[in-house]
């Protein structure tokens, strides 16, 4: 696919006439997809996909145009050549963009990062026998995923990356399920055999009758796939500049210093342990490690190259929406085996869902508890929990209220197949909390 790619590139290089600039992006894929429903295989099939994504760029114009490639290259070839001439035929009727940014000295980067994907029949051997006499119903995404740009300055990114991503739920009654998920870069059977073992005994728990709790305030322990959550919405603008810069950011109360986040508290933008290229639309290259959050207090914006024109800045090459792919809240000192004795008393969050900010400026955070929650009392599991809403503040849950972060943490793959299969990624250690606010 390498090979494929650089041909291509070379190719639309030649086609460059004196004053334009040739961009080509290129994705492609080779894909396993299994859904299985009631313990059963219910769909199995294989994608193989290669999209090409060309950029005209001519006095200070710039448009775009994408296609579908079938691998065969002449035919390929004759596809780019006959776009690339729509593209000079429209340009001249596109406006001149204020905050075009392309790299003008080339970088080139390569990465190869092949893993150990099970073949579809192991996967479903595997997942049929440990099923067997559940209710279980999921989702299974692996294979290669190549990413490539060019430009006719010369140019050259590549990467390739081997990952899966493997999400279930044990179903036991009503609105009573256990959801896990399992991803990386290789499939170990023991590693899969310890999650689907505890996702077991969750659901064991869940026969016991279920627990209302009154509206007030808990300790609460959130696993790392809650906390995904949590984050996940301070990504909504939360780290790029153009929102930090028009004061829409729900962080700019850490930003104006009105707050801080507890010192164990760092995020950063993990590129260089995370599954995201490494290269971003325009070309630029990523630096490997941008500290979004440094020791509780906010540290480097995400800067896109529009942003970065826009507001007279380096770019660090963010992506349009300035929001992180490879996100990364470093560990803390608790054991995730000493969580339950931890906590004592308190509540269990598995999951949350339907998150939404009931207060965007004071990064104020509302959903629901879901899937495997528990009541927890002299540090054991004692019941179930109903689904119970949450309203507090990412201030306080990353800030006065943290106890704990975990030593362990997990790698969450953004399981999203729309399209394409996505290689954004979080790795998230699980947080236990003083004071956990339930509204409803």
């Amino acid at each position: 696919m390498k090979a494929y790619f650089h041909e291509l590139a070379d190719f639309v290089q030649s086609l460059a006439a004196e004053g334009e600039v040739i961009a080509s992006g290129f994705a492609a894929e080779s894909s396993d997809f299994i859904r299985f429903n009631r313990s059963a295989v219910r769909q199995a099939t294989s994608v193989r996909q290669l999209k090409w994504t060309l950029t005209l760029i001519r006095d200070g114009r710039r448009v775009d145009a994408a296609t579908t490639l079938s691998g065969q290259g002449a035919a390929d070839r004759g596809q780019l050549k006959a776009m690339l001439a729509d593209l000079r035929g429209g340009i001249g009727e596109a406006p001149v963009d204020p905050y075009l940014l392309y790299p003008a000295t080339p970088a080139d980067t390569e990465r190869e990062s092949p893993g150990e994907i099970p073949d579809a029949s192991e996967v479903i051997d595997a997942v049929l026998e440990a099923g067997r006499g559940l209710d279980l119903v999921g989702h299974y995404a692996g294979g290669p995923i190549h990413e490539g740009f060019a430009n006719s300055l010369g140019q050259r990114n590549w990467q390739r990356v081997d990952n899966f991503n493997f999400e279930w739920c044990l179903y036991h009654d009503r609105d009573k399920a256990v959801k896990t998920s399992y991803s990386g870069p290789r499939w170990e059977a023991d590693a899969f055999a310890a999650k689907m073992r505890f996702a077991r005994e969750q659901l064991a728990l869940l026969g016991r009758p279920a627990r209302t709790l009154d509206p007030g305030h808990y300790r609460a322990y959130l696993a790392p796939a809650a906390m995904e959550d949590v984050l996940g919405m301070l990504c909504w603008g939360g780290f790029g500049l153009k929102s930090q810069r028009t004061k829409h950011s729900p962080l700019m109360r850490l930003a104006d210093g009105k707050e801080r986040f507890d010192p164990r508290v760092t995020i950063a933008e993990n590129t260089a342990e995370g599954l995201a290229a490494g290269f971003q639309r325009e070309g630029f290259v990523r630096p490997g490690r941008v500290e979004l959050v440094r020791a509780g207090l906010l540290g480097d914006a995400l800067a896109s190259p529009r942003s970065a024109k826009e507001y007279g800045v380096e770019t660090n090459g963010a992506n349009g929406e300035e929001a992180p792919e490879a996100l990364d809240l470093a560990a803390g000192e608790l054991a995730r085996a000493d969580v339950l004795k931890a906590l004592d008393r308190g509540i269990y969050v598995g999951n949350l869902w339907y998150l939404n900010f009931s207060d965007r400026s004071a990064c104020r955070l509302t959903g629901m508890t879901r899937f495997a929650s528990f009541w927890v009392e002299g540090g054991e599991i004692r019941a179930p929990l109903d689904v119970m809403r949450f309203d507090d503040s990412a201030f306080r849950m990353l800030g006065s209220e943290l106890e704990a972060l975990t030593k362990e943490r997990d790698l969450i793959l953004q399981g999203g197949t729309y399209g394409a299969r996505n290689t954004a990624s979080m790795r998230t250690p699980g947080t236990l909390l003083r004071d956990f606010t339930l509204v409803l």
